[in-house]
């Protein structure tokens, strides 16, 4: 079996030498051969970590038959960001091998078993999340705050109107200044009547 070792750490002050000491001694124990290790400095709560890319993306192209990691909390982090790459990993027939807490081995029916559990828990949390927003929209409007959009109000067009009418005294047409300002040309078309009217 070909496994990756990620460690992940949250501050600079922290390392990751004994999580990758200990990794490499559990995959001793299981006869995994290990292909990479590949560690990170970052908080759990970022969804950019270029480490952890760079084990799906090895994971995605099926280099690797399992990911070892200390903890599940060092690879998810929340529930839903665990629940979605556990079924990523899991159309690509690789495991999650966590050294402590649960195990995801998805080659056995209670890594199956786990995982669907974990996805179901993680519908709920979205459904439930859905219902907070929803209600707290109808108490707004209860309240007769007004949603949306507020008539009149155009921050962007608003603050690049004098750039827009700028450009347009210059002779360049509405397309090209839509384009380099990055509005459609209905909105270049609406500052410049705006303005004459």
């Amino acid at each position: 079996m070909k496994a990756a070792i990620y460690c992940r750490v949250s501050t600079a002050d922290q390392f990751c030498q004994r999580q990758e000491r200990e990794l490499r001694a559990y995959a001793k124990r299981l006869g995994c051969k290990v292909i990479g290790v590949f560690n990170e400095t970052a908080s759990g709560a970022r969804d950019d970590r270029a480490e952890r890319k760079r084990v799906m993306a090895l994971a995605q192209a099926r280099e690797i038959d399992a990911i070892l990691v200390s903890e599940l909390t060092r690879w998810g982090r929340s529930m839903i960001d665990l629940v979605q790459t556990l079924q990523a990993l899991q159309s690509w027939k690789v495991s999650i091998l966590a050294m402590n807490g649960l195990q995801f081995d998805l080659t056995t029916p209670h890594g199956k078993l786990i995982a669907s559990v974990l996805a179901s828990l993680a519908e709920l949390e979205r459904d439930l999340l859905r219902e907070r927003v929803r209600s707290g929209l109808a108490a707004a409007r209860a309240r007769g705050v007004k949603l949306g959009r507020q008539p009149g109000h155009r921050p962007k067009s608003d603050r690049l109107g004098p750039k827009v009418l700028s450009m347009i005294e210059e002779g360049r047409s509405y397309r090209d200044v839509a384009k380099q300002l990055k509005l459609s040309k209905n909105t270049v078309a609406t500052i410049v009547q705006r303005a004459r009217s």
